[in-house]
């Protein structure tokens, strides 16, 4: 590489240092709840709500370069009093995730790899008015757990009141609405419905090899 190319490419490492300090100061100052653990990784965070978020050893949010490292933050919000969002040791979360616990809990487990654009709930948020002025029954808020181990890809959903089994993967876009137990089983999206395969051996998940794009 050229004199230039080195002196160029020095110049935006040092720019992209910038950017991320400065965004991680920005979405600081916007919070209004705290983390309460030793978060690493470069993405900034949001932390929202009077409720309790908190993170084991190790865990990890945002990678760089990966997808979305710019264009997205890391949303925590647990919004009433007694809700609660909890990571647990060694778990390493994709750029642009998302957790919104309301009124009760999510809950992620040790050891689980999570990819871009995960987003995870626990409630519907508000009842549904139709066009004639009726309205639906009263939103419900029910836990969300992810047990240890688990993969998740990229772009998943996973909404109120599942339990993700030890070891499960989850593919890519997935939409989870019920329980996926163990052992490992495979979830995605073929036609409109849900469907669950168990794999024929298990799968180590080690994030000391895994890798950044997942």
């Amino acid at each position: 590489m050229s004199r230039k190319g080195i002196a160029s490419r020095a110049l935006a490492l040092l720019a992209t240092k910038v950017a991320v300090w400065t965004r991680a100061v920005k979405y600081s100052a916007l919070s209004n709840n705290f983390v309460i653990g030793n978060l690493l990784g470069p993405q900034p965070v949001l932390a929202l709500g009077a409720g309790l978020i908190k993170v084991g050893r190790n865990v990890r949010i945002g990678y760089y370069p990966s997808p979305h490292f710019f264009s997205t933050y890391a949303h925590l919000e647990a919004r009433a009093g007694e809700a609660l969002i909890e990571i647990g040791n060694g778990t390493h979360i994709n750029n642009g995730f998302v957790a919104i616990a309301e009124k009760s809990s999510i809950v992620i487990g040790n050891n689980c790899l999570i990819g871009t654009r995960c987003e995870i709930f626990d409630s519907d948020f508000h009842a549904l008015t139709g066009l004639g002025g009726e309205t639906s029954q009263a939103h419900q808020s029910r836990p969300v757990v992810v047990e240890d181990d688990v993969f998740i890809g990229s772009n998943v959903r996973i909404l109120k009141g599942v339990t993700i089994g030890h070891g499960a993967v989850i593919g890519n876009s997935s939409v989870v609405t019920r329980d996926i137990p163990p052992p490992l089983c495979c979830l995605w999206s073929s036609g409109g419905r849900q469907e669950t395969t168990q794999l024929a051996l298990p799968c180590n998940i080690s994030l000391k090899h895994g890798p950044k794009n997942f």
